[in-house]
């Protein structure tokens, strides 16, 4: 007769799930005990802490669309865990958490580690339940991970450490072979009043997002009929490969001044499997008419006012479009707009080929650029790790781009390669942070070591929280509380059992990044001095403009001095 754990277990693998990330610990040891003894169905993969075990498990599920697993131990680990969390949960990804929990006749006795955990992940969860019996544990987790899919977002479980060991006679059949989730019908209706708006729109753009990602072939054939210029939005980087020659790159601040152009001079918006909040960056309201597609229907008129909103799959809605009466444009606003991105992207060539030394950015981002595998997978960190591979790391039709985009926490990277590795083990590895990002989760490249990962990890290290610093200038605040002590993180690599290389030059970089695409069994850190040069916005508005004179006013009183500047070139090129 089984128990309440290997009930567990056989749940997980009817769902497809093959392992597991975790620390085990006395309240989730029983659920532990039941993954060991399924050791050939359920690998264990034990990392050095909760957060990073729950940020793997979030961009697994980002990369692959599939439920990811991670489990801990109540109390203190439970509560480790909320932030990777709270990452799945704000990119839509489908997380199952395990939580430990003291035995059911210690409950509510404020026992030790006794933490009200359904209570405290209530607002992260779409389900959230505490077991109380072994009698339908397993109908309970075939329920979650129901729901993780159907809701996209993060299933959590509570079970008292007895729980599991207690036998169940009864057998349960998981719901995974006939389980599929509902698509809207395509409304032919809105359908003919959105080819009526494009029909006679003679500047249309489109912001593209993940909602795409499983259809970026109809939507190439979509901008590439209709002479339409895109944008995509940075987490759908790379759906459509960067170097379409109708594409303008991203909008915001870390997107192209083509794009903002674009945006600025459109008579029709399109806005496909994207809820883009930065609104200040989009048309103003009642300038254009609007279309916007969308599986998730709260997500239709929420940031812009729709003219025609259509709730359905972006990739059978324009399939649709495209089989109906649609007329290309003349394709003049096309045309403008790739002249405007011809020469941002002449603008971003020469800064590829600065010289000196600590690294330039943008030549450190050309380099990787230069070795990354046709089908490489991209984990890349808050921080000027994001700024700078929004526009000098272009991402291809088979490689992968994962960050985390909504919460927008540091130290994801890491964990997120880990994940890659684990995934896709063919596949090469590339994760860039931040020396501070990197510093916060550290301890998990050992992870790596462990499982014989060979991801590349590249530590941008600026002595600096250096996008911190670019936020309080640009909001005319001085710096402070923004340097950061040096660590030589390539010996800590070494320390760890892994390869460590420093660099400071483009050549060393050069070298250090063919030696780490050779590795086969082990992750290398590459610890790259850069130079703290500030990624200008694509386009300085206004207001940036207004912050940036404050900070060089106030830093000229204080220190009798003018701040270091990009060249004014460049601030010229990105303001005017």
């Amino acid at each position: 007769m089984k128990n309440g754990a290997d009930r567990i277990v056989d749940v997980l693998t009817a769902w497809g799930v093959d392992h597991v990330y975790g620390i085990p610990g006395d309240s989730i040891d029983t659920t532990v005990d039941g993954i060991r003894r399924q050791a050939d169905k359920v690998k264990f993969i034990q990392v050095r802490h909760e957060e990073v075990g729950a940020l793997a498990a979030a961009a697994e599920a980002k990369l692959t669309d599939k439920l990811a697993v991670c489990l801990s131990i109540g109390g203190p680990g439970a509560i480790h865990m909320l932030n990777g969390l709270y990452d799945a949960k704000m990119d839509h990804a489908p997380v199952l958490a395990l939580l430990g929990q003291v035995d059911s006749h210690l409950l509510n006795t404020g026992y030790f580690q006794e933490v009200n955990t359904p209570h405290l992940f209530e607002d992260v969860a779409v389900y959230n339940r505490s077991i109380t019996s072994v009698d339908h544990l397993a109908e309970i987790v075939d329920e979650a991970i129901q729901t993780a899919y159907s809701k996209h977002g993060v299933a959590v479980l509570t079970i008292p450490d007895d729980i599991p060991q207690q036998k169940v006679a009864a057998a349960f059949q998981p719901s995974a072979v006939p389980f599929q989730t509902t698509i809207p019908t395509v409304p032919a209706d809105k359908v003919a009043a959105a080819v009526d708006l494009l029909n006679r729109a003679k500047a249309p753009v489109v912001l593209f997002g993940t909602g795409i990602k499983h259809a970026s072939q109809t939507m190439q054939k979509f901008v590439e009929y209709y002479k339409l210029p895109f944008i995509q939005t940075l987490p759908a980087k790379g759906i459509i490969p960067d170097d379409h020659p109708n594409s303008l790159g991203q909008v915001g601040k870390l997107g192209t001044k083509a794009a903002y152009r674009a945006m600025q001079n459109a008579d029709l918006l399109l806005l496909i499997g994207t809820n883009y909040p930065y609104t200040a960056y989009l048309p103003k309201p009642g300038r254009v008419k609007s279309i916007q597609i969308n599986l998730e229907a709260s997500h239709l008129n929420k940031r812009y006012p729709a003219d025609i909103a259509i709730q359905g799959d972006a990739g059978a809605v324009v399939e649709e479009i495209l089989n109906s009466s649609l007329q290309p444009t003349d394709g003049k606003f096309l045309k403008d707009s790739q002249a405007a991105m011809a020469t941002w992207n002449g603008w971003v060539k020469a800064k590829t080929e600065l010289k000196g030394s600590p690294l330039a950015p943008e030549v450190l981002f050309n380099e990787i650029k230069n070795i990354a595998a046709k089908d490489a997978v991209f984990a890349i960190d808050v921080g000027t790790a994001t700024s700078w591979s929004a526009r000098y790391l272009p991402v291809g039709p088979r490689q992968s781009y994962t960050i985390s985009s909504w919460l927008g926490t540091m130290g994801c990277a890491l964990p997120a390669a880990i994940a890659a590795c684990q995934v896709y083990p063919e596949r090469q590895v590339i994760s860039i942070n931040g020396d501070g990002a990197f510093a916060m989760v550290m301890e998990d490249f050992v992870t790596a070591v462990k499982y014989r990962m060979p991801l590349i990890n590249i530590v941008l290290n600026n002595e600096k929280l250096a996008f911190i610093g670019y936020e309080q200038q640009s909001a005319g605040q001085l710096n402070y509380a923004i340097d950061l002590a040096d660590m030589d993180y390539a010996k800590f690599a070494e320390a760890a059992g892994g390869i460590g290389i420093t660099v400071t030059n483009k050549q060393e970089l050069a070298s250090a990044l063919k030696k780490a695409a050779q590795s086969k069994d082990k992750p290398v850190l590459i610890n790259a001095y850069v130079a703290d040069d500030a990624p200008l916005p694509g386009q300085i508005v206004l207001d940036e403009a207004k912050g940036y004179t404050k900070f060089g006013t106030q830093f000229l009183a204080k220190y009798k001095k003018m701040p270091k500047l990009p060249p004014i070139k460049d601030i010229m090129r990105h303001f005017f």
